[in-house]
């Protein structure tokens, strides 16, 4: 007999078998079962109903893997998130279409700092959506910026640059027009009367990151305690560390973070931002916290040359990018797998720390566990299939492939 469950779906079941699935912070030889877009419990499907897949696919040995979530990628193929046309929807499905190769289910587009008329125009034309066959879902927009310090600006422009007045928090609004979409607010905390920001910001469920900053270790601590979770691209745009103050990068291993509150870390891992010891410093004082990002802006995918980075000309040779004319690096042209693939030779970690890495990390960051970056039971079938060094060979969202490599054939 069949229960009367409401619940009992019609839809096919799909089985993915010989395969190595990454769940529960390990590799484990185990199926993989979705129906609708979700992933499936195979003992209740059997107890509660009775019935084999529907469907059975041979993943012939490759590993599968939560998709990956990029919470700071300015552009890519041509598209700078920071410009103001009329149709930056098309931008954005572009990139999102194209990051499916690199293994990337879900993003959250960057803007840098950019004059007022700029966020007008651009944030109303973003909306958070889901991903599918046309791309990479969009989770909200990653402002970095332009509340940031004039002294480590990188290859932010300084007549962009603001500071909070006496309504700070309604300075911020005015700034931006809009807090709707918006995930991620990065900010420099020793800038007066950001403590109230921080809270405003933290109450209304926005990611607030420290970053292009002069902070010292108590002002960091401090903006951590209103509500701060992030870093954005640890060590780029900050104090060096120092051992009488390690300024922000000393939140790694600060003993006045608040209990029940993580504090995350961005990395560019692409062997140009970040030196190789300088990434297993990291990893190894604050392993849990790290997230990798691209930092990738328009050049990313294109051919060296002049590309635009927001308001500023951008040159790109190989992987290196700088403001036009400088030795000013300006966001990165690394590909999310490239990074991952990279941070894991960098520090020797195991396959499923660099997989988390770029998956668990900044879902946990962005407060989207319950959804993505696992491979639990209920949560969005957005996974990848990579072979044995980490090459993406299919992409899937919401259980249904959207990229596969043209050598690859399930």
């Amino acid at each position: 007999m069949m229960p009367s469950d409401k619940s009992v779906s019609a839809a096919p079941v799909f089985q993915f078998t010989n395969c190595w699935i990454l769940k529960n912070h390990k590799l484990q030889r185990e199926d993989l079962w979705v129906r609708e877009g979700q992933i499936l419990n195979p003992e209740k499907l059997f107890f509660d109903e009775k019935r084999p897949a529907d469907v059975r696919l041979d993943c012939k040995g490759s590993i599968l893997a939560p998709g990956f979530i990029d919470a700071q990628i300015n552009g890519g193929f041509g598209v700078d998130f920071s410009a103001a046309t009329d149709n930056v929807g098309a931008g954005i499905s572009l990139v999102g279409q194209k990051i499916l190769s690199h293994g990337v289910t879900s993003f959250c587009p960057t803007l840098v700092s950019s004059p007022s008329s700029v966020y007008h125009k651009v944030l109303p034309q973003i909306s958070v959506q889901n991903g599918g066959c046309d791309g990479a879902g969009v989770l909200g927009v990653h402002l970095e910026g332009p509340f940031i310090s004039k002294e480590k600006r990188g290859a932010h422009p300084e007549q962009c640059l603001r500071t909070f007045g006496k309504e700070a928090f309604q300075d911020l609004l005015a700034t931006y027009g809009s807090l709707e979409g918006v995930r991620i607010v990065t900010l420099a905390p020793e800038l007066k009367r950001s403590g109230e920001v921080i809270q405003e910001l933290t109450k209304r469920g926005i990611c607030v990151s420290l970053g292009h900053s002069m902070a010292n270790l108590s002002q960091a601590e401090e903006a951590v305690q209103q509500g701060a979770t992030f870093i954005t691209h640890l060590f780029n745009a900050m104090l060096p560390f120092h051992h009488r103050d390690p300024g922000i990068v000393g939140l790694l291993t600060s003993d006045q973070i608040p209990p029940a509150r993580q504090v995350f870390y961005g990395m560019i891992s692409d062997g140009i931002h970040t030196n190789p010891a300088a990434l297993r410093i990291a990893h190894r004082a604050h392993p849990k916290g790290l997230v990798l990002v691209t930092d990738a802006i328009a050049g990313m995918g294109l051919a060296p040359g002049r590309h635009t980075l927001g308001q500023q000309v951008v040159e790109m040779d190989g992987l290196n990018s700088y403001i036009a004319g400088t030795k000013i690096l300006s966001g990165s042209t690394a590909r999310m797998d490239v990074c991952v693939r990279h941070f894991k030779d960098a520090t020797g970690c195991s396959v499923e720390t660099a997989l988390e890495a770029a998956s668990l990390h900044p879902a946990q960051l962005l407060g989207i566990e319950d959804r993505k970056g696992t491979l639990d039971y209920d949560t969005d079938a957005d996974f990848l299939l990579l072979d044995d060094s980490l090459h993406v060979r299919a992409t899937y969202i919401a259980g249904q492939q959207v990229w596969r490599h043209s050598a690859f054939v399930l």
